[in-house]
């Protein structure tokens, strides 16, 4: 008769006992539970009014006054916040208005305590091309997402002299006067889309994502899931990780690699 050395019975103790069978082996260990939110995190989520209504409803102090004195540190930093959204929307600028607008611009620091610069972000466009078009609507949006970083555009060949249309749309990324990154012919491979830009100007330095970003209207169309969206922005850092001074080929246009100095 075979012996199952793994069923739990009285003779399988007794061989056990004399060294036949090798001993039973220790089950797994249980998974320890997740830590508990802290008082933090579970407050993380509700805007201040919210908050309100549930130091009111508490019925501990000392809970009671750990809320209220979360809500005064938020109130704090919507203030900090609203203080440092200086902008908001796309400034038109000239030519001559490019050293003010856009270098000078960029080394005016937001914290008198910290010189950390702007970041401004031009956008050379031209009218009529498809991919520039869809290019400034997504600008459009960066812009009033992100009122931190100031966005300014300027019709291509206004800008630099010459510049061929298969250089367009175009952007120089700028912080404390100087030239963070360059990225030309955007859009010229493939269809880009309005969250590659974002990050691409995230891993350039020109825009700080917000601490704490506000709840995405429930149905909105930009409105995704954590699943969907970690991996898109896993994927795009991955590539962006070190962003390149300069980009200069596209896939439209890899036969022209020469650089436009301008004297702004």
């Amino acid at each position: 008769m075979a012996v199952n050395p793994n069923e739990d019975t009285e003779f399988n103790d007794a061989l056990r006992k004399h060294g036949i069978i090798p001993p039973k082996e220790a089950p797994p260990p249980s998974p320890s539970p997740p830590p508990s939110p802290t008082l933090d995190e579970l407050l993380d989520d509700l805007d201040l009014e919210e908050l309100v209504g549930l130091a009111e409803d508490t019925k501990d102090d000392e809970t009671a006054r750990a809320i209220d004195g979360f809500r005064r540190q938020r109130l704090a930093e919507d203030r900090t916040a609203a203080k440092r959204a200086r902008f908001g929307r796309v400034y038109p600028i000239g030519r001559e208005d490019y050293t003010r607008e856009v270098t000078e611009a960029s080394s005016v620091n937001e914290d008198d305590d910290e010189a950390t610069g702007t970041g401004v972000v031009c956008f050379l466009y031209k009218d009529s091309i498809p991919r520039s078009d869809r290019a400034f609507g997504h600008v459009r949006t960066l812009a009033a997402r992100h009122p931190r970083t100031k966005f300014v555009s300027i019709v291509g060949d206004k800008c630099i002299p010459n510049l061929p249309d298969s250089r367009v749309p175009m952007f120089i990324v700028y912080k404390k006067g100087e030239i963070l990154n360059q990225v030309v012919s955007w859009g010229a491979d493939r269809e880009r889309t309005l969250d590659e830009l974002e990050l691409l100007l995230i891993v350039s330095g020109a825009i700080i994502p917000p601490e704490r970003m506000p709840p995405k209207p429930k149905g909105s169309d930009d409105e995704l899931s954590d699943e969907e969206d970690e991996p898109r922005r896993s994927a795009a850092t991955s590539t962006n990780g070190k962003a390149p001074k300069n980009i200069r080929k596209s896939a439209a246009d890899k036969s022209d690699d020469s650089d436009f100095e301008f004297d702004l």
